[in-house]
């Protein structure tokens, strides 16, 4: 599913972007952190040394698929941190505001959501997350590395919000454009690649990773620990190779992808590491996804 990430960044760690595309879709282009669409931002975490990189285990099963990692609140102060410098007069994050639909639910996938009128970006992040039983802190780092929506939002960056159906060599599919429907989608194929493994390129055990979509670019064999791993290489279907990892803050090479090294640094820059499991003997067995299946998928989600 989706695309890439060429070009490399140029501070410490703000934003950057890679687009996403529904199954069998080509790769879509993507930056790095503190660029989207070539505009450089200055950074609101920087990071003094960058955490090491894992490619086959990027994020645990835990921290991928906890979706009380925040509240709506916490969401909302996030947002309101983030050093935000709008482009093309769109509003910060924190003060964004939209109508949503109703949702029914989606089987295995998510619950149905309610519509509301006007309602916040830290909302919409907390009940998309909670409905689909995926990290809030997930959907906040894919917003920034997609399309720098926390610091450098802009109104295309609404449309394409996380990259949904913006394949690398066709225009985007202007039906899955909006803000809300693009997280939604974002989730809601998330948990597709969980409840269905076997229909999906990459999997837990060995497969075989391009550094980039140019096969000439070379391949390793990488074994994915974990489905929340998979599912990463499944939306972002490239590892960074020696000359990326080497320099990751940029500029890259012929043959850089940056787009899960990117999710691995902002996520640590932002929240730790993306590895840590937290009381593995407490979470419920939903949300550690041992099984593939969500909590109380089919309930209307009304969460406020």
């Amino acid at each position: 599913m989706r695309r890439l990430v060429v070009v490399a960044l140029a501070t410490a760690l703000a934003g950057s972007l890679a687009l996403a595309s529904p199954a069998g879709a080509a790769p879509a282009r993507a930056a790095v952190p503190d660029s989207a669409d070539g505009a450089v931002v200055t950074s609101t975490t920087a990071m003094e040394k960058d955490p090491p990189f894992h490619p086959g285990e990027i994020i645990s099963d835990d921290s991928f698929f906890n979706p009380d990692a925040m509240t709506p609140a916490q969401i909302q102060r996030f947002l309101e941190q983030r050093r935000c410098v709008p482009v093309g007069g769109a509003p910060c994050l924190a003060q964004y505001r939209v109508t949503t639909p109703d949702l029914p639910a989606s089987p295995e996938r998510c619950a149905a959501i309610d519509g509301r009128t006007g309602e916040r970006a830290s909302s919409i992040i907390a009940r998309i997350a909670k409905a689909c039983t995926i990290s809030p802190r997930v959907l906040l780092v894919l917003l920034q590395k997609e399309q720098s929506l926390l610091t450098a939002p802009s109104p295309s960056g609404y449309q394409k919000a996380t990259g949904y159906a913006c394949p690398d060599t066709a225009a985007c599919d202007r039906k899955y454009f909006g803000f809300f429907n693009q997280v939604y989608r974002a989730a809601w194929q998330f948990r597709e690649y969980t409840v269905h493994p076997a229909d999906w390129r990459y999997r837990i055990g060995a497969n075989r990773i391009q550094f980039h979509p140019d096969a000439a670019c070379g391949s390793t064999r990488v074994t994915i620990a974990n489905q929340a791993t998979a599912n990463l290489y499944n939306y972002t279907p490239y590892q960074p190779n020696a000359e990326t990892l080497a320099s990751p803050r940029g500029p890259g090479g012929a043959c850089s992808t940056f787009g899960n090294l990117n999710f691995s640094r902002l996520y640590t820059a932002w929240f730790g590491s993306p590895l840590a499991v937290r009381f593995p003997g407490l979470q419920q067995p939903c949300v550690v996804y041992t099984g593939g299946f969500g909590c109380g998928q089919l309930r209307p989600l009304t969460t406020h």
